[in-house]
């Protein structure tokens, strides 16, 4: 989240982006289709949270998986349509293309490496109206040491209702930089820099100026409350304890491998991973004693399987 790699554009980027700080810099070059954008990291953020969900259980984590496209779809808020597969196809395409170069130091020591975002992505299966039924993605090295590095944030499931890709960006800011502290500010020249938007500071301050008038009136920006404090961004949080308890107490909420199987009956359609780290989340932020995690959850599903109907 430090660097932005994925471009605010929402037509096809085509121009290279160079980023330094010190000795230390990341190239980011685009494939003929562009450079990969906001809304394509929710393939990433989808693919990680099934490796967390994973982790968190003691089960294996491997760097190449298989999903249903559906459950990807619903619990990143796209379109089921046959629209919304080709959509993900192009994302898959942008997120494979789009190449990183950078240099690690390691042991005294300075590398130069290159890679994509995702190594490979395979439709296993496929309806003959051309939409998918299973992804078989292969994670990049540099995505996989970080989830074994844990090297990862949760997020609000209400970014995925964000459609503004300046949205999004101020919120993976916010909660890299500011997380649960009482408040963390930034001057809005380096913010525009770290969303990688390449308007002027004056039009940036107006694009953020709507989304906070927006925020104010709909309250629509999870978690965080953006407010202008002169030529910088004050940020802090909506809630005192946001996300505070969360790396703890995990190990108690453990489920067991087949809670899965009755999750997806009681909760079809739903994204089980999604599902595990919301009742996670609402759990350890409610203070709510656990007696036993499978049937817990199980009820919270039923439930999230009722509203959907």
């Amino acid at each position: 989240m430090e660097n932005p790699v994925f471009t605010l554009s929402t037509k096809p980027d085509m121009n290279p982006r160079e980023y330094r700080r010190g000795e230390n810099f990341i190239n980011i070059s685009p494939s003929s289709r562009g450079l990969a954008t906001v809304h394509d990291r929710d393939v990433l953020i989808y693919c990680i949270s099934q490796c967390m969900a994973a982790f968190n259980e003691g089960r294996q984590v491997k760097r190449k998986m298989r999903f249903k496209a559906y459950d990807l779809l619903v619990a990143t808020n796209r379109q089921t349509s046959g629209r919304g597969y080709e959509l993900l196809k192009d994302a898959l395409r942008r997120l494979q293309g789009t190449q990183i170069e950078t240099n690690l130091r390691q042991g005294g020591k300075e590398y130069f490496k290159v890679f994509g975002l995702i190594d490979s992505a395979e439709i296993v299966k496929e309806t003959r109206d051309g939409r998918m039924m299973e992804i078989e993605i292969a994670l990049s090295d540099w995505v996989f040491d970080a989830i074994q590095n844990q090297n990862v944030l949760t997020l609000n499931r209400q970014y995925f209702f964000l459609r503004k890709p300046l949205e999004r960006r101020l919120y993976e800011i916010a909660r890299k930089h500011c997380g649960s502290q009482p408040a963390w500010k930034i001057g809005l020249e380096l913010l525009r820099d770290k969303c990688g938007s390449t308007s002027t500071v004056k039009e940036f301050r107006r694009l953020v100026g709507k989304i906070i008038e927006d925020d104010l009136q709909h309250d629509h920006m999870p978690d965080y409350v953006f407010k202008f404090d002169g030529n910088y961004m004050l940020i802090k949080p909506k809630k005192a304890t946001l996300q505070a308890a969360l790396p703890l107490g995990l190990s108690s909420l453990r489920l067991a491998p087949d809670t899965h199987e009755e999750a997806r009956r009681l909760a079809p359609g739903w994204d089980m991973y999604h599902l595990e780290n919301e009742w996670r989340s609402w759990v350890l932020e409610k203070g709510i004693e656990v007696k036993n995690a499978d049937k817990h959850f199980l009820s919270f599903c039923k439930k999230r399987g009722a509203y959907k109907k």
